[in-house]
């Protein structure tokens, strides 16, 4: 029988344009284990058809892809591993997309002249906001573990879950009402609002070793709460969110999603493995893969809105949403101009439809002024 044509390491590494001593590590990882080794010297030699295998590794390691999951996707067929592939790059898109923001702001912040929002602003150039936040426990539900809350300078939306949700809301929410208490600029936001959010991560860590977060004997991981927040600085919006509460911005009539849903069917449909309709009624639904909890929290999304007077914003928990159409929302939105009015009639659809969850919701309006006061509802 003939003998497959063998090469050395080193003409199996510049075939393959891995080094030698990534093709060694590679081996002791049994991530591509050499044809034969020889036994005297120890001499490892590789197949002609390794190749192949060998110029995936160096692609995926290219691509940033860690060597645990290479290994996976190498013991893949084809069609799934190229699956595997997409599902990975789109993780990293969605990881790096809060980092690319930033990045963009600062190269913004650092390239021009300093905004009007670093200073006070006077006369009819104020910007500011009316606002309302409601809360309600919905039709089915025992007990309320949502947190809403409006004031001059911070929005907020939490849904808390388990045992200890509706203390684990609370907890977040309080740690950024100390925003509230002083102006705050552009420059400067973007940084008060993440130290925040550490704040309230630790907060939520606190409820979770506490008498909440034990059943029995044991100690459960399942108490946690999602965070959707947004603090005025005179003409920018800073956006911070983790979960499946939302954020939208009503704009010339026109409704925009401006966050993104951390939940398993949110990532399914972005990696093209689910349709948006086939993920209203997957049973998985509702799993969140990011929310602040006892484990580490994992980074949330930053970001920075420029605001426009008319702009409307609705802060809202999935009971909203998973109630009532998006097209329903804008309508009332639209058509509904107080800001407390506007809350109401929203809670009011969601138990029109059934009240499956807790609902909250905070509806601001981003108003010019004549440097007096503005009513705050």
């Amino acid at each position: 029988m003939t003998q497959p044509e063998m090469l050395t390491i080193g003409a199996f590494a510049r075939a393959c344009r891995l080094s030698p001593k990534a093709l060694r590590l590679y081996d002791e990882l049994d991530l591509l284990r050499p044809a034969r080794v020889d036994p005297d010297t120890g001499y490892r030699y590789y197949a002609a058809e390794q190749l192949e295998q060998a110029r995936l590794v160096a692609w995926l390691r290219r691509l940033g892809m860690p060597l645990a999951r290479i290994r996976q996707v190498g013991a893949m067929e084809p069609p799934a591993a190229a699956q595997e592939i997409r599902a990975f790059w789109a993780r990293v898109e969605a990881e790096t997309a809060a980092r690319r923001d930033l990045a963009t702001f600062l190269v913004d912040h650092l390239s021009t002249p300093p905004r009007k929002d670093t200073t006070p602003m006077t006369g009819t150039d104020l910007l500011e906001l009316r606002y309302a936040a409601r809360t309600d426990i919905g039709l089915v539900r025992a007990a309320n573990q949502d947190t809403a809350y409006a004031g001059s300078r911070v929005l907020a939306v939490a849904d808390g879950f388990g045992p200890g949700g509706a203390p684990a809301s609370t907890a977040a929410v309080e740690a950024l009402k100390f925003l509230d208490a002083e102006p705050l600029t552009a420059g400067s936001v973007l940084n008060l609002l993440e130290d925040a959010v550490q704040g309230a991560a630790q907060a939520v860590r606190d409820i979770a070793g506490t008498e909440y977060g034990k059943t029995g004997d044991e100690v459960t991981d399942d108490i946690g709460t999602t965070l959707t927040a947004m603090v005025w600085t005179g003409s920018r919006l800073a956006l911070v969110h983790i979960g499946d509460s939302r954020a939208y911005l009503l704009r010339d009539g026109e409704l925009f999603l401006i966050t993104h849903d951390h939940t398993l069917v949110q990532s399914m449909i972005d990696e093209g493995r689910l349709t948006p309709e086939e993920a209203a009624t997957h049973p998985q639904r509702t799993l969140l893969r990011k929310a602040l909890t006892k484990s580490p929290s994992p980074s949330p999304d930053l970001r920075l809105h420029d605001a426009q007077a008319d702009d409307r914003y609705l802060l809202c928990s999935d009971g909203l949403t998973r109630s009532v159409p998006e097209n329903t929302i804008k309508h009332l939105l639209t058509t509904v101009p107080d800001p407390d009015a506007a809350t109401a009639a929203l809670v009011e659809a969601a138990n029109a439809n059934g009240g499956p969850d807790n609902v909250s919701c905070v509806v601001a309006d981003v108003v010019r002024t004549d440097g007096g006061a503005v009513n705050r509802l």
